[in-house]
């Protein structure tokens, strides 16, 4: 009787058990992330780091606070920006609290955000009071959140744009920031709407894209796009949607094409939808498994496309015709805007990393020279908008545009890179300081023949995520740490080469493995000068 018992008891009971919950799911089912409001400000009034909990460290991430193992005592910060928009009287703000309560320096992110470092949690609330005052915010830009929305930096201003997607992007974010509905995501959600035709913002790689698109043939679109506003209203042109691109977990997987095309004024909402598909229908047992584009590989685009409809309540139009071009545009130099006799003028910012002194000089500049604009890129750069033609000579002749170039060579050009070991605990090496390294060493052995090198892009990743989009580049650099002959383990790199995103998105192949940050530029030099570029 004891051993049928037991039998019994061994047998499933014919009911599933529910899957287990990942850390972070269960710490959300205890306490909400936005809920960690009165613990920030509880903290703050302590003023000692050591008394915030594992659990409430995670939870700050909702209210972008980030406590950095690399920083004892001291935490980063990541303001969120509609399409890297901001102003001159914001980041002169931002440069002096971060001189009053940091190093001097920020860092600029591919996507167009900014990330304060090394204050502390006593400072939090006057930082924040500051920031309401000029229209900052840094809530919702880390964990299971939709992070920043990005989009084009010379929206509204570059003439090769078919729709200013800035007023999608700008609704899209106000249904989102406070609202829970958007708080409880399994992963984090990362979108981008943009109506540029030059491929400047990388759409494949977000778990939304919304990329030009036109639903019936017009004469020479892209020659035409000043006539095209009657058009808009007639729902013509609008967006082609894209859904689960990503990077990390498994390396770059390219968005999917939904075959939807949606309007300007139906967008916000229908990203709306597919974030709450993600929300209702995502993994939420493995971290590492948990994206859009896991969903998408196991339900397939028909049934995701089939649910979009059922929630949107009505049949979807199909996609129209791509108008992108195939070439990539990264807005640094001087171009002339929409509006006649004004330009936007794009500055590098070498791997983004920018000193409090640089950002002054831009907020200056901006207001002197422009229309105090500032425009934030996914290439970690900025642009100063609505420069006249008459001023134009002047500012090219500012002392500060000899450190933060508008005429930099092709390697500095396309340099990009991650945070790095100094301020990432998943970076293996110091990625911004080998990317500056190995470029000017590239510049060196390339001499007179650095100056015709053709277009690239040169993107560094401290590790597997993929946050520097190295797969998505030219040439990606994967950092490393590997042993040399003598024995040794030195700073090192994988190379993957042919990386693209836009209408003819590659996902970048590996070609070399354990490469020495000391022997890159030698290894790389015959890629910068003869790799083929895809016509």
């Amino acid at each position: 009787m004891k051993k049928d018992a037991a039998r019994a008891a061994a047998k499933p009971s014919g009911r599933p058990s529910k899957p287990k919950l990942n850390k972070i799911e269960e710490l959300k089912r205890e306490k909400g992330g936005l809920d960690v409001l009165p613990d920030i400000e509880r903290y703050a009034a302590c003023g000692d780091p050591d008394a915030i909990t594992e659990d409430d460290a995670q939870r700050m991430k909702w209210y972008g606070l980030f406590v950095r193992k690399q920083t004892p005592g001291h935490m980063m910060m990541r303001l969120r920006a509609v399409c890297g928009q901001m102003t001159a009287p914001q980041w002169r703000l931002i440069a002096e609290l971060s001189d009053r309560f940091g190093k001097g320096f920020c860092d600029l992110t591919t996507r167009q955000q900014v990330q304060m470092r090394w204050f502390t949690i006593r400072d939090v609330p006057e930082i924040w009071r500051q920031f309401r005052e000029v229209g900052l915010t840094s809530q919702q830009t880390g964990m299971d959140n939709v992070r920043g929305v990005c989009g084009c930096a010379a929206a509204g201003l570059t003439p090769s744009e078919l729709v200013d997607a800035r007023p999608v992007a700008k609704q899209f974010t106000e249904m989102l920031v406070g609202n829970r509905e958007f708080t409880n995501l399994p992963r984090k959600f990362n979108v981008t709407i943009t109506g540029c035709l030059e491929n400047c913002c990388h759409p494949e790689t977000q778990d939304i894209g919304l990329v030009p698109a036109a639903k019936s043939e017009i004469s020479n679109l892209k020659s035409q796009i000043s006539n095209l506003k009657s058009e808009i209203s007639d729902g013509e042109v609008g967006f082609n949607v894209l859904v689960g691109g990503k990077q990390g977990s498994g390396g770059m997987r390219p968005a999917s094409d939904l075959n939807v095309f949606v309007t300007p004024d139906e967008a916000a909402e229908l990203c709306k939808q597919i974030t709450f598909i993600f929300r209702d229908h995502g993994a939420r047992e493995t971290r590492t498994k948990a994206r859009l584009a896991f969903l998408i590989d196991e339900r397939g685009v028909d049934w995701f496309r089939d649910e979009l409809e059922r929630r949107c309540g009505r049949s979807l139009a199909t996609a129209g015709i791509d108008q992108r071009k195939k070439t990539h545009a990264d807005h640094v130099g001087i171009y002339r805007q929409q509006q006649p006799g004004l330009n936007y003028v794009g500055l590098l910012v070498p791997v983004g990393r920018i000193s409090t002194d640089q950002m002054r000089g831009v907020a200056d500049l901006a207001e002197r020279y422009g229309n105090g604009e500032i425009r934030l890129t996914t290439s970690q750069n900025v642009i100063i908008a609505g420069v006249p033609d008459a001023k134009i000579g002047d500012l090219t002749q500012e002392p500060l545009l000899r450190e933060l170039r508008y005429d930099p060579s092709p390697v500095m050009r396309g340099l990009v890179s991650c945070t790095g070991i100094d301020y990432c605990h998943m970076a293996l090496i110091e990625t911004k300081g080998w990317a500056i390294d190995v470029a000017k060493r590239l510049e060196e052995r390339l001499g007179d023949a650095a100056a015709i090198v053709k277009p690239l892009t040169i993107h560094w990743s401290g590790c597997s995520a993929g946050c520097g989009l190295h797969q998505a580049s030219t040439i990606g650099l994967q950092a490393c740490r590997a042993r040399q002959p003598n024995g040794e383990i030195a700073d090192a790199a994988h190379v993957f080469v042919g990386g693209q995103t836009g209408p003819n998105v590659a996902v970048g192949a590996e070609l070399l493995n354990d490469v020495p940050c000391s022997e890159l530029a030698d290894a790389l030099l015959p890629l910068v000068k003869f790799f083929p570029r895809k016509k």
